[in-house]
């Protein structure tokens, strides 16, 4: 062979080694959309759209000023969990459903709202439920199909990824609000329903077409600013507490159920209620100066949900650096938390993130 044809070999060669390495690099961004459904953890702005009031929003400051520098609706100083992973997918970031216009669709949809419980009756009328997220998810899926065409709709959804939290407010709300409930139900009935209803959403959102879930555990509930406040001495409220080990035993019992049974169904767990605790117990540890109190509010701990002065109490404080706190309001966590924890998501290891991690379900079209 002559060197000229040597040279030209070459030169395919390489161009197709860079094509593959290219059409590696692209398949995220271009292939696996991201779909994500819950609570405030994960909402990215849906409240902004719906009729609600400021106890359900953070669309004013100083929500979102570390990041964005303006409040996006966003509960914490910045980017959420699902912000990040989107970024390490490749992908934008996924704006929320509702502020979607003109059928326009950038990588998956939000439809996760602060506040939402798997429980219609949490919150009701104030937030967008899990089951309402389904039906909002159902008529976007119908809306792309008209779009895309069938197959390529179908494709996306079946190759997407789907984050889903929930569960936290259906734990919060009975505990704060009406503690008497549980003089007629017992405590694990009450999360037989929760998981129940978590259990039917998710086998909607299959039968819709969705193959590969990442989930939150529910986080330390008890152990926020604003449930410390109700104690009255500062400790975790172990009503809640109670509820969420009750939880921790009967949902992953429900998804490895949901695996057995539903063709194709895989999933990542990641157990954010014991990141989130040795977080608040050993601070330093994981580079933060404050594990109990809210970066902004007011009260013990900062525990009077009145950041940014608009939900009925005008005075709060704000720390100087978010970035040393645990948690920035009486509820949420930091964008540095947030960060954290989506780094253990996306590549951790089984003591964290198990079966899966986000990273592999992304990668793999058929794990």
């Amino acid at each position: 062979m002559s060197a000229p044809d040597l040279h030209i070999l070459f030169v395919a060669v390489f161009a197709s080694v860079l094509l593959l390495s290219r059409c590696d690099i692209d398949r995220p961004q271009h292939d696996v959309a991201l779909f994500i459904f819950g609570d405030s953890l994960y909402d990215a702005g849906t409240n902004n759209y719906i009729n609600t009031t400021a106890s359900y929003r953070a669309n004013f400051p100083p929500y979102g000023e570390t990041f964005f520098r303006y409040p996006t609706g966003r509960f914490t100083n910045g980017r959420l969990m699902a912000d990040f992973i989107a970024e390490y997918a490749k992908l934008p970031p996924i704006p929320s459903y509702l502020q979607q216009k003109n059928g326009e669709f950038v990588g998956g949809a939000n439809f996760a709202s602060g506040g939402a419980g798997a429980l219609p009756e949490t919150h009701q009328g104030y937030v967008v439920d899990l089951g309402t997220q389904l039906k909002q998810f159902e008529k976007l899926v119908k809306d792309l199909k008209r779009k895309l065409g069938d197959e390529k709709a179908k494709r996306m959804v079946s190759e997407g990824v789907y984050m889903v939290s929930i569960g936290s407010n259906d734990y919060i709300y009975p505990v704060v609000n009406n503690p008497a409930l549980f003089q007629s139900i017992s405590m694990e009935d009450y999360v037989g329903m929760v998981v129940g209803n978590i259990s039917t959403v998710l086998e909607g959102i299959y039968k819709v077409g969705a193959r590969k879930f990442g989930f939150l555990a529910v986080p330390p509930v008890g152990c926020l600013p604003a449930l410390r406040l109700v104690t009255g001495n500062g400790s975790c409220l172990r009503p809640a507490i109670k509820l969420t080990k009750l939880h921790h035993v009967a949902f992953p019992a429900t998804l490895a159920k949901l695996e057995s049974q539903l063709q194709g169904f895989k999933y990542s767990l990641f157990d954010v209620y014991t990141s989130w605790i040795e977080r608040i117990q050993y601070p330093s540890k994981y580079g933060f100066k404050e594990g109990k109190s809210a970066c902004c509010g007011s009260g013990p701990y900062g525990g009077n949900n009145s950041c940014g002065g608009m939900r009925g109490v005008k005075e709060y404080s704000l720390c100087p650096n978010p970035k040393e706190y645990v948690f920035f309001d009486s509820y949420h966590p930091t964008e540095r938390v947030h960060q954290q924890f989506a780094q253990l998501m996306w590549s951790g290891r089984l003591r964290t993130t198990k079966p899966y991690n986000l990273e592999a379900l992304f990668k793999h079209g058929n794990i």
